[in-house]
């Protein structure tokens, strides 16, 4: 089948146009370097001329309140759109696990009013919620810095790799729309301050990391199950050490 996946050239959507296409899908990036603009509507008429799924992985340039919702609202808008005068069966976006408890942070704010469009656009799909990549790991403990102390709150963290993550997506994608969220997770359960202390620990950064119960994680104050999935998510199969050995 032909697959668009928006957001077709970044970390997620890279791996999955190639593991779709491993599969023998015909996978589409797109995104504003291949001509596809889900601001403007730039090209979305012709990427999506005959695809039987769209996947939306796509993400804001600017995480800044208004100009994320800005992005959120007006590309998904466009997106179910176009979309639906296309004809496409199955629309797909990739979301945040716990983002319906993070209403403080205003990315968070966005997501959910992205998600809310989706829902109630009336059109076949499916949303699936991973948890924070392996890869921005580091770019947490950068948010969190006070000083040359990393300030966290030691709540459950389970984080999963970025190719387990494209395989999450693309397994919906080809399946049937579950009007509905499909949660996913990694391996493991950590605490978040441990977790960044043995990631800036392998890498020789030399930050300390404070198990902060008041800290903020994306602005937002968090409880202990915030960040991880639900008992019915699916799991990757990538341990953090094993992804740490390849990196």
């Amino acid at each position: 089948m032909k697959v668009v996946v928006i957001g077709g050239t970044g970390l997620i959507g890279s791996k999955l146009v190639a593991r779709l296409g491993e599969h023998g899908h015909e996978a589409v990036a797109a995104a504003p370097s291949t001509g596809v603009n889900t601001l403007t509507g730039e090209g979305l008429a012709e990427v999506l001329d005959g695809a039987a799924v769209v996947v939306d992985v796509s993400n804001s340039p600017s995480f800044a309140d208004d100009p994320v919702m800005e992005f959120f609202r007006t590309s998904t808008t466009n997106l179910l759109e176009y979309s639906a005068k296309a004809g496409v069966g199955h629309y797909v976006a990739l979301s945040v696990v716990g983002t319906d408890r993070l209403s403080e942070s205003g990315y968070f704010r966005a997501k959910i009013a992205q998600e809310k469009l989706i829902r109630e656009s009336g059109r076949p799909y499916s949303i699936v919620h991973a948890p924070q990549f392996f890869e921005f790991v580091t770019a947490i403990a950068d948010l969190s810095t006070v000083g040359d102390e990393v300030h966290l709150p030691p709540v459950l963290f389970q984080p999963m790799a970025s190719d387990d993550v494209a395989a999450g997506v693309g397994r919906v994608a080809v399946g049937e729309p579950l009007n509905g969220i499909q949660e996913i997770g990694g391996p493991e359960v950590f605490r978040l301050d441990e977790l960044v202390r043995r990631s800036l620990a392998a890498k020789g950064d030399p930050r300390r990391v404070v198990a902060d119960e008041q800290a903020r994680y994306s602005g937002a104050l968090i409880g202990e199950r915030t960040l991880v999935p639900g008992p019915d998510a699916q799991l990757g199969e990538i341990t953090f050490d094993k992804w740490l050995a390849q990196q």
